[in-house]
Order: C-alpha cells, then structure tokens, then sequence
C-alpha cells in the first residue's frame, strides 16, 4: 500500500492517498470546501469559478483548492478559520451575483441551488450594486427537451465540459470571450444528443432546465422516490420525482458501478407516456361491433374461457420488459395451471457469462476493450457507450468489430468473428490472452451472442484473470430474468402447439413486434397485456390494461447479473398485473401472491437461493462469479420478428436493419423527444453509394419483393460494402436482401 500523505485542515490532522485531491482531503477531514465548477466526474478541475479559495500556510495568495492536490505537511485553511479565504469566498459571491437575476421564487433551481445555498452561508448578505443587471431572450431552446436561461448562468463550464470530455458530442460551446461569454450551441443546432439531460443535473444554477419540469414543481411539495430505469439493460438507478401523484421528473441515482450518475434521455424523458391519450386503463373485448370497454370480472371470465378451450396449444410472446414476478406469475398461471408450454422469448441468454461477471465500471479501468456486434453500443446500451469513452480517454485500446468497425465484419458475422478470436494465431486474440484488464462487449442482435462471447472468453482465460469480463448487450432490459422466472415456474417442457389456439402478448415491445403480429395472424384467439390501444386494438380480441415500471414493484435484473428492485412511485390507473393474476389463477386452480413481495418470496426459493428482498437495499450489490458452464453448441436462431421475413430473395445489397435507442412504443408517445428519433435515412458504404451514382443528402428508393421505401441516403467512409443499414421503424417490409436506387 501506498505511503500515506499527512495534512491539517482547519487545525485537523487528516491523512489519505498521494494524489488525492484538496477538496476531497478536506471532506475527509469533515470540513466542506464549497465548490461549483468542480465535478469529480468530469475530469480534472478547471478552478473557473474561484468559489474553492483556500489559504495555505507558505504560499502569500489565497489558492484555488479544487486544482490542488495533497502534500506531505500541508496545512489549509478554510473559510471556516481563515478570515482571508472568508474575504476572498464572499467577493466571489459578490462578484458571480453582480448579473445573477433575484428571481429565485420563480426559478426552478428554488429551493434545491447550490447558489442559493452557499450565498446564504458564505455571501456578503447585501449587495453594493445599483446599477442594471444584464438581461437576454428568456428562455433559449437548447433542444425541445431544454431551456436556457442565459442571465442565470455563472460560465461553471460543467455543461460545455460534459459535452466535450464525458459524452464527446462537442455540441455545447461556450462563446465569445470575457463579460460578453455565453453558453450556446454548436453552429446553434439543437443539442441532439443521448445524453443531453446530464446537463439539467450538472447545473449548479437554474441556467439549464429541463422543458418538461420547468414550473411543475417546488422541493417543499414533492417527494423522491428511489427505483431503477428499464429503458434498456443498464438498469440505471434513478428517483422518480412525484407531484400530486403523477412523475414529474427523473433524476439520476448515482451508483457508482452501473452508471456513475449518469443517464440517457430515454430513462430521464420517457416519463410522460404514462399519461398517453390511447393509454389502456379498463379491459377491452371484441365484439361484433370492435372493441368495447367490459368490467373486470367479464375480461376474467373471457381470459379462464379462452385459456381452457385452448388447453395446450397456447403459446405466449413476452417483451423481456416485465418484472421478474410477473413474468413468473404468467407462467405459473399458463404453465401450472393447464399446460401451456410454448413462449417466443425475447432473447435468448446465457448463464455462462456468469463466469466472467464483472461491474460495468471495470470498462473504464480496462488496457484493452474488443466490442463484437452488428450494433453501435450506444444504441443497446448507452450508459456502458460512456464507460467505453472513458477508457478510452484513459489509454484504452477500443476495437469495434462490426460493419462499420475497426474490423470489419459482415451483418451477422459476430459469432464466425468470436471463433477466430479464440484462435491462437489471431493477432488481436493474442492481445487478449496476454491482457490482464480486457474487456469482451457483444452488441449486435441474435440471442446466441451471450454464449458465444462467454465461450471466447473461457477460451482466452479470462476466469482466471479478475480484471477481465464479458458483457452481453441485450435488445431488452430484463430479459436473462425473465426467461429464467419462466422457466423456474414450471418443470414442464416447452412444446410449439400447431395450430395456436391462444396467443398471449405480455407487453408494448411484444405487441409493436411485427413477428408477433405474425404469429397473431395465425392465431385463433389474442389477449394482449398492454398500455396502448393503438398496438393491439385492431387484432386483439382481449386486451388487458398493463402498468409501466414507475408503476409497479418487483425486481429487475441488468446486464452484469445484477438483481435490482423496483418501486412503485406512484399508484397505477388500473390493477396491476400481480392482482389480477392472482385471481386468474385461482380460477384454474393455482395459489399465487397478488403482490411482489410475495410472489418473490417464492420466486426465490426457486431462483435466487433464498435471497431476501431486503438485502437488494437502494444499491444492489453485483452477485460473485460462478464457475464456467459450457453453453449450449450455436444453433441458427431466428427471432420472432424474423418469423415474416423470408431471406432467400435475391437482392443486390443486404439488409442490416438495427434497433435504435429513441424509438419503441413509449418514445413515441413523447412529442419532446421526436427530435431524438432516428432520420428516415439509408447507410451505404462508399463504394456502393459510387456504383449507383448516389449522393449523401439524395432520394433514394430501398426496395426489395415489391415493397418499396423512400429513404435518404447517407454515406458512410466506414460502412462494408454489400451492406444497407436502416433504422428498424424505417425499414418497414423491408426482406433481409434489398436494391437500392436514385428516386426518379
């Protein structure tokens, strides 16, 4: 261990680490150094605010502590003991509130301001300017989803230093120079980012505000409430905050080996689709005259009828977005109660990966980091794109395989890619076998790439080397625990009914799903559990009213294996799904809790070796390895999705389409967030687009078996050749091989 490094703050002896920063001495030391520029998260210190003025014995000036770090015999004074750091804090005050507008009843930082709080504590008390204050256009539409209000800003430089160092967009810059300093936009383009909410969080002052918060609430008249986000598999911990029972706002949660306070814009801004205008909150049953409303007791009685004629021959979609409990209260139900054995899951998983487990923030720390996948990271999950970044920036080799990677590889070509790593006269196999902090990342579609990404990395050692894992990216946010409680709920095997007389839709992802609409098509009779009537109305014959996961209790499990409880944070406009289960089951002659404690008091009997809920706590620690288990051999493997999509057409170029993060049923019901959505653009490579004489910016017509879509083109230096890359909501009908032409 390190010698340790020995200081006085405040006549307090304190010792810590060689390195250590000043103001994280002084915390140690229990004295508060007040800061507003300075955030450990975004790098080394810039000390532009001079609020961290600090006296040092031997040095004549006052000194910025936060650019500061520990030296054997120290001895700092605060302004706590130093009346000369206590002059210098209070015309620093004075000086950052010359400008500063008095509008705090009315700003949205009231009450919860950093400002506002040091002011009271540290400020002069009375100001000795008379003279006008600056003023600006109020407020600045930075995005749909922020304002800026440009009077109030102090030029912390936290939002511009986010942009540049931490997400790496570039899109937030400060301009002009001095007094006449701003904040703004690149080329004054909205701030089109996936991370652009971070900025809101940062702010020390009420210059950035999210739009969809702004004057909806005040810190004495709302409440908190710790939960964790399921807009992809990161599983981000988060606090929802409530006014008058609705969610008016998400906050980050830092935890420091998931997400380290940051999150995306789906987590922070979807919020709003709880309260959609096609929102399901009362049964529909189809008649002879569509849909109709119908109580609670009939949707029952039509469900236990349906799922009795259909005995067996019932086969169940699920979206990988339910709770755990649920999942395994559906199953019990359809399982145990009359035998129905078939579920199209939404991706399949492996338990191998369990051998090579590691904290997402070990990305960070990694020498050497290879990702394998059709998929941009930050598309399936883009908190780990940030611990990528990191690494980076920290010296990190980052290798993408992938279509338009470093190496490149055709769509598809994931797993054929993992057997050559695996290879000992593979060149960047090598690197990995001799690397002792190297991190495997598979992000690319295909259930099979969890095993396969486990087996590369049995094959190069990596369960004996604690500093290296393997991640599998999935397509949903709680799919390794959901087809593990359906399979837990139940020791019947699994047997695809021909022809299915009941199709069960458990979900928004499962009932926006074209494959499952396929499935539908050849289905006698459909229940869907959702919260949108547009998604199933028109070939649902049941559809029962679903809750989002700020509604609900439960448990999730994230990509690293973590098991993370939910709480509901404000009461859903309908029964939640665990009630009326509950009493479904009943009916058929199965005992099942109508609540998650409950019901996970079984659950993990069976799953989770007697875990209790108790011990997830605010911040669920992250399971130890398991000895490697050998996956199943790979098998070719097609999803739901791709049940409909014939691939024997012969086209010219093929088909990637890829799912993008700001799209799915709940994105869409955000009118904020449409800015955020992916353009109706075709990738080409740059040797296809030049054979067809096209142009980033033209028309083009992607057409493929009579189905055609108008796209523009956009080409790309880095893309394979052979390959056109769609978002999957743009491609529509599109089959898996594709022509693509100049539109006439």
């Amino acid at each position: 261990m390190a010698d340790l490094v020995s200081l006085t703050v405040d006549d307090r002896p304190v010792q810590v680490l060689p390195g250590t920063g000043l103001v994280e001495a002084a915390q140690a030391a229990g004295v508060e150094i007040p800061v507003f520029c300075y955030e450990p998260r975004l790098g080394p210190p810039v000390g532009a605010c001079r609020m961290c003025l600090v006296e040092i014995e031997g040095i004549p000036k006052l000194q910025a502590g936060c650019t500061l770090t520990v030296q054997e015999g120290m001895v700092i004074r605060t302004a706590a003991t130093s009346e000369k750091a206590a002059d210098g804090q209070e015309s620093t005050l004075e000086f950052i509130l010359v400008n500063h507008p008095l509008d705090c009843p009315v700003c949205d930082k009231g009450g919860e301001c950093p400002l506002q709080d040091l002011t009271f504590r540290y400020g002069p008390g009375k100001t000795r300017m008379t003279f006008p204050k600056l003023t600006f256009d109020k407020p600045i539409p930075v995005s749909p989803l922020i304002a800026l209000d440009r009077e109030r800003c102090i030029l912390c430089y936290r939002c511009t230093r986010f942009s540049e160092e931490v997400s790496e967009d570039g899109l937030l810059v400060a301009v002009n120079r001095g007094a006449r300093s701003l904040i703004a936009t690149f080329e004054d383009e909205p701030y089109r980012s996936p991370f652009s909410g971070n900025v809101v969080e940062l702010c020390p002052v009420g210059a950035l505000t999210s739009t969809l918060y702004r004057f909806e609430g005040r810190p004495w008249d709302i409440q908190n409430v710790p939960t964790v986000c399921t807009g992809c598999p990161v599983g981000c911990n988060v606090s929802a905050t409530i006014r008058e029972g609705k969610v008016k706002r998400i906050l980050s949660r830092n935890h420091s080996e998931i997400d380290r306070g940051w999150l995306c814009d789906k987590g922070r801004f979807t919020y709003p689709h709880l309260r959609a205008r096609d929102r399901v909150t009362t049964p529909l049953r189809r008649g002879r005259e569509g849909l109709r409303e119908v109580t609670w007791e009939e949707a029952l009685d039509t469900a236990e009828e349906l799922l009795r004629e259909a005995g067996t021959a019932v086969v169940t979609a699920l979206s990988g977005s339910e709770t755990t409990e649920i999942a395994y209260a559906l199953g019990r139900v359809l399982r145990g109660g009359l035998g129905a054995h078939s579920a199209v899951l939404p991706e399949a998983t492996s338990d191998a990966l369990d051998a090579f487990r590691l904290p997402l923030s070990a990305i960070a720390e990694a020498e050497l980091v290879v990702i394998v996948g059709d998929d941009p990271v930050v598309e399936r999950a883009p908190i780990v794109d940030l611990w990528v970044k990191e690494a980076a920036r920290r010296g990190a080799e980052v290798v993408t395989c992938s279509p338009g990677g470093d190496v490149q590889t055709s769509p598809g070509g994931g797993a054929a890619l993992c057997g050559e790593l695996a290879e000992r006269g593979s060149k960047l196999g090598k690197r990995l076998r001799a690397a002792e902090r190297a991190v495997l990342v598979w992000s690319g579609p295909g259930g099979g790439g969890g095993a396969r990404i486990a087996e590369l990395a049995h094959e190069l050692g990596f369960a004996e080397k604690p500093g290296c894992g393997a991640f599998h990216l999935p397509s949903t946010p709680n799919g390794h625990a959901v087809a593990a409680a359906w399979s837990a709920a139940a020791d019947a095997e699994e047997a695809g009914p021909a022809p299915i007389k009941l199709l069960v839709v458990s979900g928004d992802e499962a009932a926006a799903d074209p494959g499952v609409r396929a499935l539908a098509e050849d289905a006698e009779h459909v229940v869907v559990i959702t919260m949108f009537q547009e998604l199933a109305g028109g070939w649902a014959d049941l559809i029962l009213p679903a809750t989002a996961s700020l509604e609900r209790d439960g448990t999730t499990m994230n990509l690293e294996g973590r098991l993370q409880r939910l709480r509901r944070t404000v009461p859903p406009p309908c029964p939640d799904e665990l009630t009326w289960l509950s009493e479904l089951g009943a009916r058929i002659g199965v005992a099942l809790a109508p609540d998650a404690a409950g019901v996970y008091a079984e659950l993990a009997e069976r799953l989770f070796r007697d875990l209790p809920l108790e011990d997830l706590g605010l911040q669920a620690p992250l399971p130890a390895r398991k000895a490697y288990e050998a996956p199943a051999p790979a098998t070719t493997e097609v999803s739901a999705a791709a049940t409909a999509t014939p691939e024997h057409f012969v086209g010219e170029l093929k088909l990637q389409r890829y799912a993008a993060l700001f799209s799915g049923p709940a994105v869409e019901r955000v009118p904020e967030l449409r800015f955020q959505r992916p353009e109706r653009e075709v990738e080409l490579s740059a040797a296809d687009a030049e054979r067809r004489g096209i142009a980033s910016g033209d028309t083009v017509l992607v057409r493929s078996n009579g189905t055609s879509v108008e796209l523009r083109a956009r080409v790309s230096r880095k893309l394979i050749e052979g390959v056109a890359r769609v978002a999957g909501e743009h491609a529509g009908d599109l089959h898996a091989t594709v022509e693509v032409v100049k539109a006439p």
